[in-house]
C-alpha cells in the first residue's frame, strides 16, 4: 500500500500537526480489548471526538517512527496508559482531546488514528476480530482476522528491515 508522501494528520482544533513521510506500512481496524478500552477512555474526555468505528473497531494508519514528525504543538501531546506498566500509550492533543496515535514503545511504528488524516487510505485489514463487541457485524470492505495475520506481521518486519537499511 502506498500513501502520499507528506501525509498530514492534525488535531480537531489544528494546534497539533504531524507529517508522515513516505508510504504507510498498512491501514487497519483493530478490535482488541485494549483498543476498545483505550478508545472508550479517550471518548470520555471533555469535548473528545468519537474514536471507535460504528462496529466497535479502532482505525489506524501505521507508519514507521522514523517517518513521523510532529511539526506543530508537540508540547500539547499527552500520553494515556491503560495500566501503569503497559507497553503502549495512546497520545492525545490536550488542546482539544483529539486522539493522535498509539505508540507500542518497544516497536518501530506508530499507529496513527486514521480519522486524523484528511485523505487516509482505506483499511487493508481488520484484526483481532475475536474481541469485537457482541453481535456486531464486521464490514466486508477488507479481510478480517481473528488475530494478527501473517501478512500483518510481515509488513511490520519488512518495515523494520527497511529502517535498518535506511530506506
Amino acid at each position: 500500500m502506498t500513501a502520499k508522501a507528506g501525509a498530514h494528520a492534525s488535531c480537531k482544533c489544528g494546534s497539533v500537526e504531524f507529517e508522515a513521510a513516505g508510504p504507510a506500512i498498512t491501514s487497519v481496524v483493530c478490535y482488541c480489548d485494549d483498543c476498545q478500552e483505550g478508545s472508550r477512555r479517550i471518548e470520555a474526555l471533555q469535548n473528545a471526538l468519537r474514536v471507535r468505528e460504528p462496529d466497535g473497531g479502532t482505525a489506524y494508519v501505521l507508519y514507521r517512527k522514523d517517518r513521523v514528525t510532529c511539526v506543530r504543538g508537540d508540547h500539547l501531546l499527552q500520553g494515556l496508559r491503560l495500566r501503569e506498566t503497559s507497553p503502549t500509550k495512546r497520545v492525545i492533543a490536550s488542546c482539544c482531546n483529539s486522539p493522535m496515535f498509539l505508540d507500542f514503545e518497544k516497536g518501530h511504528w506508530l499507529s496513527m488514528y486514521r480519522a486524523r488524516f484528511a485523505n487516509a487510505p482505506p483499511p487493508q485489514m481488520r484484526v483481532q476480530t475475536r474481541f469485537k463487541p457482541g453481535d456486531t457485524v464486521i464490514p466486508d470492505d477488507a479481510p478480517a482476522y481473528a488475530s494478527f495475520p501473517f501478512s500483518f506481521m510481515a509488513k511490520l518486519l519488512l518495515a523494520r528491515i527497511a529502517m535498518l537499511l535506511r530506506r
